[in-house]
């Protein structure tokens, strides 16, 4: 921060102040743009490698005479794996250096999603895939610890939008260009071995392009620590009435399940190509990422507008809006015409008002700033991410008995309506919960004493 006095006189390096060696170090990192692409690079071909299932998953149950079921047990497997090592991950970055294990991860994990291109029956594939994925889901803590430690805290908002829009714009283009790979025979097999290979190539990419920051503030220390996930601070969570409220609601909100079986339900339900599902797929996700910017800005205007109570109503807008257009989206044959499209886009620009406009705001106002990323990974990471394993593996098996049509009914619009109502509890526990967390924040902090100057009389 800038010397209030001499704002413009003061360089930008001397203007961090002593007590924040963090920001100091960020200051001096040496190539740490080009190491936020890198890191993008990494995350995207990590995420397509999953992706490419979800998207091929109907030749590929074909060529290894799968059922349904088996897309589930593979999504729920991503999904536990995501759960549980990613934290584990995390902290052998933090043991070993972030570069180097990022590297084995992201990198030479490669070559096992090769070795799943192999696959000639669904006990090879679900063995190779699920080695494949314990690497794959390394890459998002690792590359947000490393954008923290790159950055100071006024810099690190545009980093990670960078690497967000990054990674969201090579989903729309590259869903689409798997999906023609349906149109090939084996196509999904050199799908899988050409990932692979941009796998271990994004990890030499990383070597040479993000630089290694070693943590200068230890956990100990105010706001050093805010990024761990710490069990008894999860625990201890649970007894804030919103926060315990956030962790029931989270597991309606099944929108996660769709995205994996989104291309299978029009190949199933409605006769589509794969390579059409997918472009199908893509209008969806533009749709999502508008909605992303949608539901901030109608988030706060609601809560101008209404105070507490504003970011309840645009949730169980939001819920009842999602819940209505999932069944006229599943449960209406809109053809394949100009129809279809403008259906799945206005679902998707309605499908991620809920997280960053209500969901998300909330849980942070309701906690102290020292156990907010706690928060957040306990709803969102282990409670949703545990529900959306479960939920996939229901959705694969009852699949196969009776049909993903109804399946998008029961378990993706109704959740969203019950959910809706259930959100009506809020308006008498979180007006008072964030009202008592703003008390808490006005007063002020106890001072840290200083080191005490000897007595030179003595």
């Amino acid at each position: 921060m800038a010397d209030p006095i001499e704002p413009q006189a003061v360089p930008r390096s001397r203007a961090a102040s002593a007590d924040d060696p963090a920001q100091t170090r960020a200051d001096t990192v040496k190539g740490r743009r080009g190491g936020v692409f890198a890191l993008a690079f990494a995350n995207i071909v990590d995420g397509f490698e999953g992706g490419l299932i979800n998207t091929l998953f109907p030749v590929i149950r074909d060529a290894l005479s799968l059922q349904t079921s088996a897309l589930g047990v593979l999504v729920a497997i991503s999904r536990f794996a995501r759960m549980v090592l990613g934290p584990v991950w995390a902290s052998l970055a933090d043991r070993y250096g972030r570069k180097r294990i990022l590297f084995i991860a992201t990198g030479l994990w490669g070559l096992w999603t090769v070795a799943a291109g192999f696959a000639q029956n669904a006990t090879q594939l679900f063995v190779l895939y699920t080695i494949g994925v314990l690497g794959t889901v390394a890459s998002e803590p690792i590359a947000n610890g490393l954008v923290v430690d790159m950055f100071d805290s006024a810099e690190r908002g545009r980093a990670f939008g960078i690497l967000r829009t990054t990674m969201m714009a090579a989903s729309l283009i590259g869903t689409p260009i798997l999906g023609q790979l349906a149109d090939v025979e084996n196509g999904w097999r050199y799908g899988l071995f050409a990932l692979g290979g941009i796998s271990v190539v994004s990890g030499v990419v990383v070597l040479l392009f993000v630089p290694e920051v070693r943590r200068v503030l230890p956990a100990s220390t105010p706001g050093g620590g805010t990024t761990r996930f710490n069990i008894g601070d999860a625990v201890s969570l649970l007894r804030n009435r919103t926060i315990l409220f956030m962790a029931v609601q989270v597991s309606l909100t099944t929108s996660l399940v769709l995205f994996a079986f989104f291309v299978t339900f029009w190949v199933d339900a409605r006769g589509w190509g794969v390579a059409d599902a997918a472009i199908l797929m893509a209008v969806y996700m533009l749709g999502n990422v508008l909605s992303s910017f949608l539901g901030g800005l109608l988030g706060d205007r609601f809560a101008r507008r209404f105070g507490h109570r504003g970011r309840i109503i645009l949730m169980q807008g939001y819920l009842i809006g999602y819940a209505v257009s999932t069944v006229l989206l599943f449960q209406v044959d809109w053809g394949t015409g100009p129809a279809v499209y403008l259906a799945v886009f206005v679902t998707g620009l309605i499908a991620s008002i809920g997280p960053p406009g209500a969901m998300l705001l909330i849980i942070g106002s309701v906690v102290p700033p020292s156990v907010v990323a706690t928060a957040y990974a306990l709803i969102m990471g282990f409670v949703q991410g545990g529900v959306a394993a479960l939920f996939s593996l229901v959705f694969g098996f009852l699949g196969d008995v009776i049909g993903l049509q109804y399946l998008m009914f029961w378990l993706v619009s109704v959740p969203y309506a019950v959910n809706a109502v259930l959100w009506s509890v809020m308006y008498r526990i979180y007006p008072g919960d964030a009202a008592a967390q703003e008390m808490r924040d006005r007063q002020p902090r106890p001072a840290v004493p200083g080191p005490t100057t000897p007595d030179r009389g003595e």
